[in-house]
């Protein structure tokens, strides 16, 4: 089963990369690793914004940081053309949009980083950081970067 086709077996589609908002780019390779700029969940309504677990749920953020995985795929494919080119998940980088009392940053991100080992198994297993931040660009709940080893 192709990578694509496992995304697909767990009900997930893969987007299509998404333009940068900014004076940036989506990725940049040096050699075998990709470092991708920080993705955020869709804007499509109000449902991924402000802070956690105030103006939006642990779970929703969960499911925000899974979108932003699937978002974060489908920029190392336009950039390498076929996911099954990734050797490994290398680093994840988490930041929450949360209240200063809130300490579950990590089963935020938890959302992210069991969703890259539910798709590419032992190669998804990576190094991470989960932490709070007091605002995120355009008030979103959650902002997830990666670096990626690919042939």
């Amino acid at each position: 089963m192709t990578i694509e086709e496992k995304i697909s077996s767990l009900g997930y589609t893969l987007p299509e990369a998404p333009a940068p908002a900014g004076s940036y780019v989506n990725c940049v390779r040096s050699g075998n690793q990709l470092f991708l700029a920080g993705g955020i969940p869709p804007l499509d309504d109000d449902t991924y914004l402000g802070k956690v677990p105030t103006d939006t749920s642990l779970e929703t953020a969960q499911e925000a940081a899974r979108l932003i995985t699937l978002n974060r795929l489908a920029v190392v494919k336009d950039e390498i053309g076929d996911l099954d080119k990734v050797v490994r998940i290398v680093n994840v980088g988490g930041f929450v949009n949360s209240e200063p009392d809130f300490y579950q940053h990590p089963a935020v991100i938890n959302g992210c980083s069991d969703l890259l080992v539910e798709i590419f198994g032992d190669k998804g297993i990576h190094s991470r950081t989960a932490l709070g931040a007091a605002a995120l660009p355009l008030n979103v709940s959650v902002e997830i970067n990666m670096i990626v080893e690919v042939e």
